[in-house]
């Protein structure tokens, strides 16, 4: 009998080649009442150094109810990462780890071979859900180790001239993340004061790509819109960016991801078979492991046939 099919998506580095600016329009995914932008992966560009994933979610403003309640469900060959700007999140994994982030707080997930967790907003809230959730491809040689989860109530911050930079991933000038990564990567929270300049460094070796967050921004005085992932190339030393009233913008980067990688679900992977061996482990209670503080059922893995979408904040 032969195996079925798995409609996974297969991301590669394209490849940088000196300095290039390219926008690609982020898509409106809807999960419940929670609205994201899922900004990464786009046609056209799956990977920005090794992150293959982000999910802008907010600003959302609420006086009732959790926006946020993605039930248990599997990760396998990547990290997941996220940022709050405002608001709660409360994490809980198979490791029996629970961690209730704030904003300037940071959560790193490894997921090694095997992991699944939940994430929610918690019961006592500020009404308030502003952040991004991204994740980074494992490589080879660390994608089947142990699984584990990191938590820092802060990130180390930068003061420029013109801005902060906040670096909650990897290092950016002198600052670097207490946050264990396996490939060299920079992620930071740009933050420009208005009507002034705020001037970055970064390595030429590394490829990069912004995000606006909040606010008018620009760089190197062209215009960056809303919804918008801007890739940049590599070979930059630095950039600027300014703002009238002042702006937010997301930096991510790292150097070209030299592995060819295969995203179906909640899944990195290099093969098919991996991924339906860890569906069939996820439905038949193997492997992953239970999440017993969520109250609730998991989530059951979609069928192999469908291009599945990961879930928004995971």
């Amino acid at each position: 009998m032969s195996e079925p099919l798995v409609a996974a998506e297969t991301c590669v580095a394209i490849g940088a080649h000196g300095q290039q600016l390219e926008a690609y329009p982020g898509r409106d995914v809807q999960i419940g009442d929670l609205r994201v932008l899922r900004a990464l992966p786009v046609k056209g560009r799956r990977l920005i150094g090794p992150w293959c994933f982000l999910d802008r979610f907010g600003p959302l403003t609420f006086s009732a109810g959790a926006p946020m309640d993605v039930a248990p469900h599997p990760h396998m060959g990547l990290q997941t990462v996220t940022w709050l700007l405002d608001g709660e999140v409360v994490h809980d994994d198979s490791l029996q780890q629970e961690a209730l982030l704030r904003p300037g707080g940071l959560n790193v997930m490894t997921s090694g071979d095997a992991i699944a967790h939940a994430e929610r907003t918690p019961v006592e809230n500020t009404g308030r859900l502003n952040g991004v959730q991204l994740w980074t491809a494992l490589p080879e040689s660390d994608r089947h180790g142990a699984a584990s989860f990191q938590h820092f109530p802060d990130v180390p911050t930068i003061e420029f001239t013109g801005g902060v930079a906040r670096v909650f991933s990897g290092s950016l000038g002198h600052a670097t993340s207490p946050a264990q990564h396996f490939s060299p990567l920079v992620g930071a929270d740009l933050q420009i004061h208005a009507r002034e300049t705020l001037t970055v460094p970064l390595r030429r070796d590394h490829e990069h790509a912004l995000l606006v967050l909040n606010g008018d921004n620009a760089l190197h005085k062209e215009p960056l819109g809303q919804d918008t992932l801007y890739y940049l190339g590599t070979q930059r030393e630095e950039i600027a960016l300014t703002s009238v009233s002042g702006g937010r913008v997301l930096l991510i980067g790292g150097l070209p991801f030299g592995e060819t990688i295969l995203m179906w679900w909640n899944f990195v992977a290099r093969t098919p078979e991996e991924i339906r061996q860890a569906r069939d482990d996820w439905e038949a209670h193997r492997r992953f492991g239970d999440v017993p503080a969520y109250k609730g059922p998991r989530l059951a893995a979609p069928d192999l046939l469908r291009l599945a979408n990961p879930n928004p904040v995971s």
